[in-house]
């Protein structure tokens, strides 16, 4: 059942169809949320859980792949994501969003796996200047044609961010990501940290100042 859907080869590939809601949901939910999908899953809704699984296969793979920069793992992690979702589905409760739950259970992986292989130094794992898979974009890119310069420039830019960001305490890389890729807000972030609302500004506040105290240099040079 979940090893069937997890596995399924198209899974992230299209757009997750919605499937129709019903009647038997908690006070207050919206019967088209997710959390109100997923409070169906848990009552037995096949379908309810593999458009959960198509809609967030791709974001939580790439959240976990720049937290480890290796498919491989990246795509373990994803499938272990899923699968404890699936195995937890009946102890759902819709007392917060369903992408809260879901990225906490996928934060407490990486955290878990960065403890076991030490990873948390390696500065190659998080490339928080490269690409966004998704969208294309780049932060702070140059002109349409930079120079040699700008390039090279660029290029020690990118390597400076990788270190300091892996340098971060553990909570403060943990917020970067979710706050600078996948676009999550102090709440949601704080949800998943376990952390207030003005807990989870100053933990960003410090990691972002800490940031540009160490960036200063390629700031000026800009």
């Amino acid at each position: 059942m979940a090893t069937l859907v997890l596995d399924n080869p198209s899974l992230g590939a299209g757009q997750a169809t919605q499937p129709e809601g019903r009647q038997d949901l908690a006070a207050g939910v919206d019967p088209m949320s997710d959390a109100a999908i997923m409070l169906r899953a848990a009552a037995g809704d096949e379908a309810g859980f593999n458009y959960l699984a198509e809609k967030y296969n791709r974001p939580i793979f790439y959240f976990l792949f720049r937290m480890v920069h290796n498919q491989a793992i990246a795509e373990e992690l994803t499938q272990e994501v899923f699968l404890r979702v699936y195995r937890s589905r009946q102890s759902y409760r819709a007392e917060a969003k369903f992408s809260t739950w879901l990225y906490r259970i996928a934060t407490n992986l990486a955290v878990n796996h960065a403890r076991d292989t030490k990873y948390e130094r390696a500065a190659r794992n998080v490339y928080l200047d490269a690409p966004d898979e998704l969208t294309g974009s780049t932060p702070d890119v140059a002109d349409n044609e930079p120079s040699v310069e700008q390039n090279l420039l660029r290029e020690e830019r990118m390597k400076a961010i990788r270190t300091h960001v892996m340098a971060l305490p553990e909570r403060q890389r943990m917020a970067v990501l979710m706050h600078k890729y996948q676009g999550m807000d102090y709440r949601e972030i704080g949800e998943v940290l376990k952390l207030s609302e003005s807990a989870t500004k100053s933990l960003l506040f410090r990691a972002y100042q800490t940031l540009r105290d160490k960036l200063k240099d390629f700031v000026e040079r800009k």
